[in-house]
Protein backbone atom coordinates (compact mmCIF):
# COMPACT_ATOMS: atom_id res chain seq x y z
CA UNK A 1 0.00 0.00 0.00
CA UNK A 2 0.92 3.80 0.36
CA UNK A 3 4.38 4.01 1.43
CA UNK A 4 3.58 7.49 3.58
CA UNK A 5 5.87 8.01 6.26
CA UNK A 6 2.51 7.79 8.32
CA UNK A 7 1.94 4.09 7.38
CA UNK A 8 2.77 1.87 10.49
CA UNK A 9 3.96 -1.95 9.93
CA UNK A 10 3.14 -4.67 12.08
CA UNK A 11 5.23 -8.20 12.08
CA UNK A 12 4.17 -11.57 13.07
CA UNK A 13 7.10 -13.99 13.58
CA UNK A 14 5.25 -17.01 15.13
CA UNK A 15 5.81 -20.25 13.64
CA UNK A 16 8.99 -18.69 11.40
CA UNK A 17 5.56 -17.01 9.68
CA UNK A 18 6.48 -13.49 8.80
CA UNK A 19 3.44 -11.35 7.95
CA UNK A 20 3.72 -7.67 7.24
CA UNK A 21 0.59 -5.11 7.13
CA UNK A 22 1.18 -1.61 5.92
CA UNK A 23 -1.88 0.70 7.06
CA UNK A 24 -1.96 4.66 6.41
CA UNK A 25 -2.35 5.67 10.16
CA UNK A 26 -5.42 8.58 9.25
CA UNK A 27 -7.32 6.47 7.34
CA UNK A 28 -7.30 3.56 10.07
CA UNK A 29 -8.40 6.36 12.55
CA UNK A 30 -11.54 7.51 10.57
CA UNK A 31 -12.90 4.15 9.77
CA UNK A 32 -12.44 2.34 13.23
CA UNK A 33 -14.57 5.75 14.36
CA UNK A 34 -16.93 5.35 12.17
CA UNK A 35 -17.31 1.50 13.07
CA UNK A 36 -17.54 2.45 16.78
CA UNK A 37 -20.38 4.19 15.97
CA UNK A 38 -22.15 1.40 14.30
CA UNK A 39 -21.27 -1.12 16.56
CA UNK A 40 -23.55 1.22 19.36
CA UNK A 41 -25.86 2.06 16.65
CA UNK A 42 -26.56 -1.91 15.94
CA UNK A 43 -27.52 -2.22 19.70
CA UNK A 44 -24.07 -3.42 21.00
CA UNK A 45 -21.41 -2.26 23.52
CA UNK A 46 -18.38 -1.70 22.07
CA UNK A 47 -16.28 -1.10 24.95
CA UNK A 48 -17.32 -4.54 26.21
CA UNK A 49 -14.12 -6.94 26.26
CA UNK A 50 -14.75 -8.94 23.17
CA UNK A 51 -15.45 -5.56 20.79
CA UNK A 52 -13.02 -3.44 22.18
CA UNK A 53 -10.48 -3.46 19.57
CA UNK A 54 -12.92 -4.47 17.06
CA UNK A 55 -13.20 -1.19 15.01
CA UNK A 56 -9.46 -1.39 14.95
CA UNK A 57 -9.39 -4.53 13.29
CA UNK A 58 -12.31 -3.96 11.17
CA UNK A 59 -10.37 -1.09 9.42
CA UNK A 60 -7.37 -3.07 9.14
CA UNK A 61 -9.12 -5.74 7.58
CA UNK A 62 -10.73 -3.00 5.06
CA UNK A 63 -7.35 -1.34 4.25
CA UNK A 64 -5.78 -4.83 3.75
CA UNK A 65 -8.38 -6.32 1.03
CA UNK A 66 -8.84 -3.72 -0.79
CA UNK A 67 -5.44 -2.79 -1.17
CA UNK A 68 -5.19 -3.43 -5.06
CA UNK A 69 -6.08 0.33 -5.48
CA UNK A 70 -2.51 1.13 -4.46
CA UNK A 71 -0.99 -1.50 -7.17
CA UNK A 72 -0.48 -0.71 -10.81
CA UNK A 73 -1.28 -4.25 -12.28
CA UNK A 74 0.79 -3.14 -15.83
CA UNK A 75 3.92 -2.12 -14.27
CA UNK A 76 3.84 -5.47 -12.21
CA UNK A 77 3.38 -7.13 -15.93
CA UNK A 78 5.82 -4.97 -17.44
CA UNK A 79 8.79 -5.63 -15.07
CA UNK A 80 8.47 -9.59 -15.79
CA UNK A 81 8.14 -9.96 -19.48
CA UNK A 82 10.56 -11.29 -21.34
CA UNK A 83 11.53 -11.78 -25.60
CA UNK A 84 10.89 -15.66 -26.16
CA UNK A 85 9.56 -16.64 -29.22
CA UNK A 86 6.72 -19.05 -28.09
CA UNK A 87 3.39 -19.07 -29.74
CA UNK A 88 1.30 -21.73 -28.30
CA UNK A 89 -1.25 -21.64 -25.21
CA UNK A 90 0.01 -20.76 -22.05
CA UNK A 91 -2.45 -21.68 -19.43
CA UNK A 92 -2.69 -21.43 -15.49
CA UNK A 93 -5.79 -22.85 -13.52
CA UNK A 94 -7.33 -22.42 -10.17
CA UNK A 95 -5.83 -19.06 -9.38
CA UNK A 96 -7.57 -18.32 -5.73
CA UNK A 97 -9.61 -15.71 -5.61
CA UNK A 98 -10.84 -13.68 -2.38
CA UNK A 99 -12.83 -10.38 -3.04
CA UNK A 100 -15.39 -7.90 -1.42
CA UNK A 101 -18.21 -7.33 -3.57
CA UNK A 102 -19.50 -3.69 -3.73
CA UNK A 103 -22.92 -3.97 -3.38
CA UNK A 104 -22.61 -5.53 0.39
CA UNK A 105 -19.48 -5.75 1.26
CA UNK A 106 -19.15 -9.32 1.57
CA UNK A 107 -16.80 -11.80 0.46
CA UNK A 108 -16.91 -13.80 -2.89
CA UNK A 109 -14.30 -16.68 -3.49
CA UNK A 110 -13.33 -18.64 -6.29
CA UNK A 111 -10.97 -19.62 -8.75
CA UNK A 112 -9.77 -18.16 -12.31
CA UNK A 113 -8.30 -19.80 -14.60
CA UNK A 114 -5.89 -17.47 -17.24
CA UNK A 115 -4.82 -18.26 -20.91
CA UNK A 116 -2.61 -16.48 -23.60
CA UNK A 117 -1.14 -17.05 -26.43
CA UNK A 118 2.68 -14.85 -26.79
CA UNK A 119 3.24 -12.50 -29.91
CA UNK A 120 6.67 -12.03 -28.71
CA UNK A 121 6.93 -11.94 -25.13
CA UNK A 122 5.98 -14.00 -22.08
CA UNK A 123 5.72 -12.87 -18.32
CA UNK A 124 6.80 -14.69 -15.31
CA UNK A 125 4.09 -17.04 -14.19
CA UNK A 126 3.94 -15.75 -10.88
CA UNK A 127 2.62 -12.28 -12.10
CA UNK A 128 -0.71 -13.80 -13.53
CA UNK A 129 -1.41 -14.60 -10.14
CA UNK A 130 -0.53 -11.38 -8.74
CA UNK A 131 -2.56 -9.25 -11.11
CA UNK A 132 -5.58 -11.14 -9.81
CA UNK A 133 -4.76 -10.40 -7.15
CA UNK A 134 -4.40 -6.76 -7.39
CA UNK A 135 -8.11 -6.52 -9.05
CA UNK A 136 -9.29 -8.95 -6.54
CA UNK A 137 -8.38 -6.67 -3.67
CA UNK A 138 -10.73 -4.36 -4.62
CA UNK A 139 -13.96 -3.63 -4.06
CA UNK A 140 -15.74 -5.22 -6.97
CA UNK A 141 -17.83 -7.26 -9.15
CA UNK A 142 -17.32 -10.52 -10.99
CA UNK A 143 -18.19 -9.25 -14.16
CA UNK A 144 -15.43 -6.25 -14.10
CA UNK A 145 -12.85 -8.38 -12.47
CA UNK A 146 -13.34 -10.49 -14.95
CA UNK A 147 -12.63 -8.30 -17.47
CA UNK A 148 -10.15 -6.20 -16.00
CA UNK A 149 -7.92 -9.38 -15.91
CA UNK A 150 -8.34 -9.56 -19.40
CA UNK A 151 -7.32 -6.25 -20.47
CA UNK A 152 -4.23 -5.75 -18.84
CA UNK A 153 -2.99 -9.20 -20.13
CA UNK A 154 -4.19 -7.89 -23.53
CA UNK A 155 -3.15 -4.52 -23.35
CA UNK A 156 0.31 -5.29 -21.90
CA UNK A 157 1.90 -8.57 -23.59
CA UNK A 158 0.00 -7.92 -26.95
CA UNK A 159 -1.07 -11.55 -26.65
CA UNK A 160 -2.62 -13.39 -29.90
CA UNK A 161 -5.43 -13.67 -27.38
CA UNK A 162 -6.42 -14.02 -23.70
CA UNK A 163 -8.97 -16.10 -22.10
CA UNK A 164 -10.20 -15.16 -18.43
CA UNK A 165 -12.48 -18.24 -16.21
CA UNK A 166 -13.93 -16.97 -12.85
CA UNK A 167 -15.62 -19.29 -10.90
CA UNK A 168 -16.97 -18.00 -7.81
CA UNK A 169 -19.72 -18.64 -4.65
CA UNK A 170 -21.04 -15.10 -3.27
CA UNK A 171 -21.65 -14.33 0.59
CA UNK A 172 -24.11 -12.43 -0.25
CA UNK A 173 -26.32 -14.43 -2.55
CA UNK A 174 -25.37 -17.34 0.17
CA UNK A 175 -26.12 -15.79 2.92
CA UNK A 176 -28.15 -12.88 2.03
CA UNK A 177 -29.95 -12.16 -0.92
CA UNK A 178 -31.64 -15.99 -2.01
CA UNK A 179 -29.62 -17.80 0.22
CA UNK A 180 -28.82 -20.60 -2.15
CA UNK A 181 -26.05 -22.22 -0.52
CA UNK A 182 -24.66 -24.19 -3.64
CA UNK A 183 -24.47 -21.50 -6.16
CA UNK A 184 -21.75 -20.54 -8.57
CA UNK A 185 -21.26 -17.52 -10.75
CA UNK A 186 -19.20 -18.41 -13.68
CA UNK A 187 -17.91 -15.65 -16.13
CA UNK A 188 -15.95 -15.25 -19.04
CA UNK A 189 -13.62 -13.38 -21.18
CA UNK A 190 -11.73 -13.66 -24.79
CA UNK A 191 -9.85 -12.05 -26.92
CA UNK A 192 -8.26 -12.19 -30.54
CA UNK A 193 -7.19 -16.20 -30.92
CA UNK A 194 -9.62 -17.92 -28.37
CA UNK A 195 -12.47 -16.10 -29.85
CA UNK A 196 -11.99 -19.20 -32.34
CA UNK A 197 -13.91 -22.39 -31.77
CA UNK A 198 -11.11 -24.36 -31.70
CA UNK A 199 -8.86 -22.39 -29.93
CA UNK A 200 -11.25 -21.74 -27.02
CA UNK A 201 -12.09 -25.44 -27.10
CA UNK A 202 -8.48 -26.40 -26.46
CA UNK A 203 -8.73 -24.12 -23.43
CA UNK A 204 -12.53 -25.09 -22.02
CA UNK A 205 -10.71 -29.16 -22.71
CA UNK A 206 -7.52 -28.03 -21.11
CA UNK A 207 -9.47 -26.50 -17.89
CA UNK A 208 -11.11 -29.92 -17.17
CA UNK A 209 -8.30 -32.27 -18.04
CA UNK A 210 -6.10 -33.80 -15.20
CA UNK A 211 -2.55 -33.86 -17.05
CA UNK A 212 -1.08 -33.17 -13.28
Amino acid sequence: MTELAKDVASHDHRDGYEKVDIYNTDVLKSISTKYYEILKELGEDPEREGLKRTPTRVAEALQFLTHGYNLNPEEILKKAMFKEDHRHMVLIKDIEIYSLCEHHLLPFIGKAHIAYIPNGYIVGLSKIPRIVDVFARRLQVQERLTDQVKDCLQNTLKPLGVAVVIEAQHLCMQMRGIQKQNSVATTSAFTGAFNKPETRNEFINLLGSKLA
